[in-house]
C-alpha cells in the first residue's frame, strides 16, 4: 500500500508551494529512516487553533509551533496528523533569518521525526533532532 500525504488548512488561508514536490520530499525522508508511509495530514492553522488542541489534548498553556499525534499501530509504518501554526513559522523564520518556505520545511520534518521516534526533551537528543532536520532540508530539490 502506496502511503498519502495530505495538506489542509484550519482556521487560515493558506497553501503550500510546490504541494506534490513537498510530498515527495517527505516520502524520500521518511524511507530514508527505514519507515513507510502509512497516511500523513499536514494541517496549517493559526495560533488560537493549535493553542486550542495544545490545552484540550496534551494539557499545556503554551504557545508552539507545532502539534503531532501518531496514529500509528505499527513500529515501521508512519500514520498522523501534524498541527503547523503559521504565524508562528513566520515569526520563526523572521527570528532564525531564515527563508519562510525553509522554516515551514524544518518544522513538517521536526514532526516526522517525532512520529519515528525521535524527541527533543533533552539537550543532546535536542541536537540530533536538529542535525537530521538539517540533512533532511538539504535533500529538498
Amino acid at each position: 500500500m502506496m502511503g498519502k500525504i495530505q495538506f489542509f488548512a484550519e482556521k487560515i488561508r493558506f497553501k503550500i508551494k510546490n504541494p506534490k514536490k513537498t510530498s515527495n520530499w517527505i516520502k524520500n525522508s521518511i524511507e530514508k529512516e527505514g519507515f513507510g508511509l502509512g497516511h500523513l495530514n499536514v494541517i496549517f492553522c493559526n495560533d488560537s487553533y493549535l493553542e486550542e488542541l495544545n490545552s484540550k489534548y496534551l494539557n499545556h498553556k503554551t504557545l508552539t509551533d507545532i502539534i503531532t499525534f501518531d496514529y500509528s499501530d505499527s513500529a515501521a509504518l508512519i500514520h498522523g496528523d501534524i498541527f503547523i501554526s503559521v504565524p508562528r513559522v513566520k515569526e520563526n523564520s523572521l527570528e532564525f533569518k531564515a527563508d519562510f518556505d525553509t522554516e515551514l520545511h524544518r518544522v513538517i520534518i521536526h514532526g516526522i521525526l517525532h512520529l519515528m521516534g525521535y524527541s527533543d526533551k533533552s539537550k543532546p537528543k535536542k541536537q540530533q533532532m536538529r542535525k537530521k532536520e538539517d540533512s533532511y532540508l538539504s535533500l529538498r530539490t
